[in-house]
């Protein structure tokens, strides 16, 4: 995906702008009897009752007005209690919700349609052949609210809870898993060293990377004809005085300009192609979870089960070049320990006192360990770990020895 193929993107994902097509397009509704009106006879009009449409616009305009506001209201509802019980960094998931905002822009547009229809009878701009096409649209308009009134009245009921939440996390994680152009190691991540001769490509801000439009960099890299080498994934952090990119051999100021601008970048991390971020999310809502004061071992045993899906994925996804993606633009590999640090380590700290969650996490990574054996000894050294902390943190020795046991267990030879 180019770098303007993402800014539309995130342009389309915006509220508003989903709200604006469909209060644009019911206004253009409301105005197409003017219009077209002419090809209706008078007689054909009258037949239909078409005077009719003014009370329906009227009841519309009110009603719809009011829905605006309740789902609204339930829509930040939701954002904040998802701020305030679950972790503030998935709330972007919620916003981007396609149904909440279809829905949201189906009422608001309703109400724009219904207001210019009752402004345009009032200045008498339809005649009465084009009441019938103004009732048409009226009609069309009611199914439309009926079919979304049902859909967001399903919807509604979830919304916003953690187990709709954790869902959203963990479908996130996999789809920017399955975008992965990069490829996965273990202990050791092949980040190129900078050598003489290498040109470096340096941030002009601190912010954190949030898209890498490799087509430009392929485009660079053959008209310099040098090798480019990718310093920060989406979701690193960079800065003014280190290299987000290395260009191995000597290139002029426009070429390093147009490196610097195939990197995006922003004060806040994204999901889309950054799936470290999807795991950090999901051991933050384990984290609020297992906290004294919410206490609630099961969110937290949810989230081990849903990162265990994503750790999944990640030791059985093979990067595939896509079509475009030039062999000349390298990448640094993703490592797993610092998947797993991302995952378990908050979990294991903080759930340590609690049994349930030790023996979940224990089978969870035992559960990754038989999908892909050469990460066995990290996902080993990981349960080790966790199995230490519970013994530090329980204070029974069954508890105790219920860890030790599923450990042994889980990664018997």
């Amino acid at each position: 995906m180019t770098r303007w193929q993402w800014l539309v993107r995130l342009l389309c994902r915006r509220m508003w702008f989903r709200a604006a097509l469909v209060c644009a397009f019911g206004g253009a509704l409301a105005l197409a009897g003017a219009l077209v009106g002419h090809t209706i006879s008078y007689d054909f009009a009258a037949t239909i009752g078409a005077k009719s449409v003014d009370g329906i616009l009227g009841i519309l305009a009110s009603s719809m007005l009011a829905v605006t506001t309740f789902s609204l209201t339930a829509m930040v509802s939701a954002y904040a209690g998802a701020t305030s019980t679950i972790t503030p960094r998935a709330v972007q998931l919620l916003i981007d919700d396609s149904t909440a905002q279809n829905t949201l822009a189906t009422f608001l547009g309703s109400f724009l349609f219904a207001i210019v229809g009752i402004v345009a009878l009032s200045t008498g701009l339809y005649g009465e052949s084009g009441r019938v096409i103004l009732l048409i649209g009226t009609i069309i308009v009611i199914l439309f609210i009926v079919v979304t009134l049902l859909r967001w009245i399903e919807h509604i009921a979830r919304f916003g809870r953690v187990s709709d939440t954790i869902d959203r996390v963990e479908q996130a994680a996999i789809e920017a898993v399955d975008k992965m152009i990069v490829p996965l190691s273990l202990d050791t991540g092949a980040v190129p060293a900078e050598r003489e001769g290498m040109s470096r490509v340096l941030p002009d801000r601190l912010a954190r990377v949030t898209h890498v439009d490799v087509a430009v960099l392929g485009e660079v890299a053959a008209a310099i004809d040098a090798d480019i080498h990718v310093m920060a994934l989406p979701g690193k952090l960079v800065e003014p005085s280190r290299a987000i990119a290395l260009v191995d051999g000597a290139c002029d100021d426009a070429a390093l300009a147009k490196v610097r601008q195939a990197f995006t970048l922003s004060h806040h991390r994204a999901f889309d192609y950054d799936p470290r971020f999807g795991l950090v999310v999901l051991s933050e809502i384990a984290s609020r979870a297992l906290s004294p004061a919410v206490n609630d071992p099961g969110t937290a045993i949810a989230v081990i089960e849903a990162g265990a899906r994503v750790l999944s994925r990640f030791v059985g996804h093979r990067p595939r070049r896509e079509a475009g993606v030039p062999a000349r633009v390298h990448f640094p590999a993703i490592r797993l320990c610092d998947l797993l640090d991302d995952l378990c380590r908050p979990i294991a700290r903080d759930g340590a006192a609690i049994v349930e969650v030790g023996v979940r996490l224990q089978k969870a990574l035992s559960a990754i360990a038989r999908e892909a054996a050469e990460a066995r000894p990290l996902l080993v050294r990981e349960a080790r770990d966790a199995a230490a902390r519970a013994g530090a943190a329980l204070t029974s020795e069954a508890d105790r020895a219920v860890i030790e046991r599923t450990h042994r267990e889980a990664f018997a030879a």
